[in-house]
């Protein structure tokens, strides 16, 4: 059986608790009585206290022993361990160091450092709890074993005593025995222990070697098979580069190869065929040529719509010239199939340019609805002649369907007059005859169905005697005619319908007329008005003016100045404004009627004598023409010149401050004001008038404006050198400029300051609107927080989008306040600096 301080020991350490076992078998060995003999009086209790006394002192060294092991052991453990962790904290440290990521290496060697002073904090406590542990299991074990082997002592000498001593005698000769046998195999079992625990010991160094070096050994090979994959990479680029270098090689080659191919096969075609094709010729729709081919095919479309009719109902006409009309309706059929050749030839515009590919102009036309109605017209109508007889003409109503080209023959022939308003006129009473014509010719056949002379509404019969002038072809049609005039223009002095059909007819015919004739007076009157427009502008401005001066109670004087001026002007046509009539054009064609009109008159201005052409022609469509009256001042002397003049027409005179006598006379191709404008440096004048110029007559100037100069001179820097120096020429030699460098550098400073003083301006302009801004963003929010109120009172569900424009707005608050900050700052500066330069 075991003792209680047995089993805490073997709880504790495992290691030890073999030994115990042993030590507490002998001690109960050495105190249970043999045999139940007692072998009192020999000196056993001294021998066995002796004994007992030096195994205690054997298990204490053995258990020191084996602790003092475990200890180095554990020493030793730790020592590889934290080795091991220094290894690999430095392996990782240089890893992560040629990543370049040192954030993380440092976080990574903090939490290391971290994790082991927790570990060794942790295994120190468990040390040293295990430590007072043994020591208390060692202390009770000890006290016990003293206590029971002094009863035990005390008990075994009284039955030793009883029992006797030769039992007693041999006891101690076996327990010798046994003693020596267990001490032997105590010590062969500890060295055993001992040599186990320095091979492991011995193994685990060799296999921590191992490792080591099976890692070394992989991060060569790894740091091989790198250099390896490396040099298979630059390999196969190398490879790829050659090969690419070869098919471009092979890709110039064969290029080259189908280049001389074609140079050869061209050479050879243009050796075949050395006529050069010719380019297809093509009308221009805009051009002259197609114009004068709309003419010539107008007149057989005007031929059908006029003499089919009247060869259908007037027979005689038919007859008497019927060779002649069979020769006018083949040329004209002739013209017609010409005029659908033309118009595959006539071009269109696609992107801008002019198309001359057969294809599509062929495509172009045959999609056309146009192609339709011109097949239908080429219909062989004439074959029912055969059938029919040569007095049904009116088969060739077909021929009537291209009345297209004769409108557009009209339409580009008011385009191109200069007297649109008299071409209208024109086509309008053509048209007009046109619909009477045909209203004669259709009465005079409705009269032949019903019968001539079968009522006084009707054509008059042919055979009476009374009247035989009716039966004559020049009188049927001029008859006719006259009632179809009658009758379209509504004035109805006509015999009345007697029959249905003749009230139907007359019905149909009134309508007709009503309709033609609101057409005529609407056309005539737009054309007249057309015609007057001008004249009644201008003469509702003259009414205007005087009644303006009268309600003003103007002096007649004016008045009379005032009127004679507005007839200047519309005697001599120039009653429009050219800015207004020009607004409409482009800016290149305005330049170019510009230069054509304006372009003498500038190039007299000396200083723009030797000015780019570019620049003149900014400078042409910044003119404005001026015509002043009798007496008027074109400028006074000490008056701030905003403009310069150029004399057009008339004569102007430089007077003196009286205005009675004249010191220059000034005629059409002079100019004046030129240095006013040029805003020269050291002018004694600066930007004052220096005479007073006064008109004459009436005079017709051409206006330019400094702003208009300067934001042309913009553009032509050098340009702007040269027209100063002219100025300063001009100035030099009339004496009336400054030399004084100080002057100079005075306005210098003037206008240092004046651009100082704006850029202030503008930042605090800047500051301004970032407040109101400030101010807009803050009464939003305020608003969004309202609608939030709202919305959580009636129970809808706030979105979360209001807190992310929250935070933005507060961001965007701390940049303002901040930017506003910076401009305070700014503004103390430049009120500093204005002080220091007042």
């Amino acid at each position: 059986m075991t003792t209680p301080s047995t089993r805490t020991c073997l709880t504790v350490h495992p290691r030890i608790a073999p030994q115990l076992a042993t030590v507490e078998e002998h001690s109960e060995e050495d105190l249970s009585p043999r045999g139940g003999q007692s072998n009192p009086g020999r000196l056993f209790n001294v021998n066995n206290s002796n004994n007992n006394e030096e195994k205690k002192d054997n298990v204490k060294k053995e258990t020191a022993e084996q602790q003092g092991e475990e200890k180095k052991t554990q020493k030793g453990e730790e020592k590889k361990v934290q080795e091991g962790e220094e290894k690999k904290v430095q392996e990782g440290d240089e890893k992560k160091t040629q990543e370049g990521d040192e954030k993380k290496v440092k976080e990574g060697e903090e939490k290391k450092v971290q994790e082991g002073e927790e570990k060794k904090a942790q295994e120190g406590e468990e040390k040293k709890v295990q430590e007072g542990e043994e020591k208390k299991a060692q202390e009770g074990e000890e006290k016990k074993a003293q206590e029971g082997e002094e009863k035990k002592v005390q008990e075994g000498e009284e039955k030793k005593v009883q029992e006797g001593e030769e039992k007693k005698a041999q006891e101690g000769e076996e327990k010798k025995a046994q003693e020596g046998e267990e001490k032997k195999e105590q010590e062969g079992e500890e060295k055993k222990e001992q040599e186990g625990e320095e091979k492991k010991e011995q193994e685990g160094d060799e296999t921590k070697e191992q490792e080591e070096k099976a890692e070394t050994e992989q991060e060569e090979k790894e740091r091989l098979e790198q250099e390896e994959k490396e040099r298979i990479e630059q390999e196969e680029k190398e490879k790829k580069e050659k090969e690419e270098k070869e098919k471009k090689e092979k890709e110039e080659k064969a290029k080259k190869e189908k280049e001389e191919k074609e140079k050869k096969e061209k050479e050879a075609k243009a050796k075949e065929k050395p006529k050069p094709k010719k380019d297809l010729f093509v009308l221009n729709p805009a051009g002259n040529l197609y114009y004068n081919w709309l003419a010539i095919i107008a007149i057989p479309v005007m031929y059908n719509w006029t003499m089919i009719i009247a060869r259908a109902s007037f027979e005689e006409l038919q007859h008497d010239y019927i060779i002649l009309w069979i020769l006018l309706d083949y040329t004209a059929d002739i013209m017609y199939a010409a005029d659908m050749f033309v118009r595959t030839r006539t071009g269109f515009l696609e992107q801008g340019l002019m198309v001359k590919d057969k294809g599509l102009l062929l495509e172009r036309y045959f999609t056309s609805f146009q192609f339709r109605l011109d097949v239908l017209s080429m219909v062989p109508t004439d074959v029912f002649y055969f059938l029919l007889g040569l007095d049904y003409p009116e088969i060739r109503m077909n021929k009537l369907l291209r009345i297209g080209r004769m409108m557009e023959f009209f339409t580009r022939t008011e385009q191109k007059t200069n007297y649109p308003n008299l071409f209208r006129i024109g086509n309008l009473i053509l048209y007009i005859v046109i619909i009477i014509h045909w209203n004669a010719c259709c009465f005079f056949s409705f009269s032949k169905s019903i019968g001539f002379g079968a009522d006084d509404w009707v054509y008059p019969a042919l055979d009476d005697p009374e009247n035989p002038a009716f039966g004559t072809p020049m009188r049927k049609y001029s008859f006719s005619l006259y009632w179809a005039t009658l009758t379209m223009t509504t004035i109805g002095e006509t015999p009345p319908p007697a029959l249905d059909s003749e009230f139907l007819f007359h019905v149909v015919d009134f309508l007709v007329g009503v309709l033609v004739f609101a057409t005529i007076v609407g056309n005539i009157a737009t054309m007249i008005s057309n015609m007057n427009a001008a004249q009644s502008q201008f003469q509702a401005r003259i009414d205007n003016i005087k009644q303006y001066m009268r309600r003003r109670k103007v002096s007649k004087d004016l008045e009379v100045r005032a009127i004679q001026w507005f007839d200047y002007l519309w005697n001599n046509d120039k009653v429009q404004n050219e800015n207004e009539v020009l607004r409409y054009l482009p800016d290149k064609l305005k330049a170019e009627i510009g230069i054509k009109v304006h372009m003498e008159t500038l190039q007299k201005v000396q200083i723009f004598a030797d000015c780019e052409v570019g620049l003149l022609i900014e400078l042409v469509l910044k003119l404005r023409p001026l015509i002043f009256s009798p007496g008027d001042y074109i400028c006074k002397k000490g008056d701030i010149g905003r403009e310069m003049y150029i004399i057009k027409d008339g004569t102007l005179a430089v007077v003196s401050d009286d205005g009675l006598t004249e010191f220059v006379v000034l005629t059409a191709g002079n100019y004046f004001g030129e240095i006013s404008i040029l805003n020269i440096k050291g002018s004694k004048a600066g930007n004052r008038r220096t005479a007073n110029i006064r008109s004459i007559g009436y005079a017709d100037l051409f206006c330019l404006s400094k702003d208009d100069m300067m934001e042309a001179l913009t553009e032509y820097p050098e340009a702007k050198g040269q027209l100063e120096e002219k100025g300063r020429e001009i100035l030099m030699r009339d004496g009336l400029i400054d030399l004084d460098a100080e002057n100079i550098q005075t306005e210098d400073k003037q206008l240092d300051e004046k651009v100082n003083q704006l850029y202030n301006n503008i930042e605090l302009l800047k500051t301004k609107l970032r407040r109101v801004l400030q101010n807009y963003e803050t009464t939003q929010q305020a608003l969004k927080q309202r609608i939030a109120d709202l919305e959580v009172l009636t129970g809808e569900e706030v979105e979360d989008e209001d807190e992310d424009e929250d935070e933005d707005g507060q961001e965007e608050k701390t940049d303002v306040v901040e930017a506003e900050k910076k401009e305070e700052k700014a503004e103390e500066k430049t009120d500093e600096e204005g002080k220091e330069t007042k």
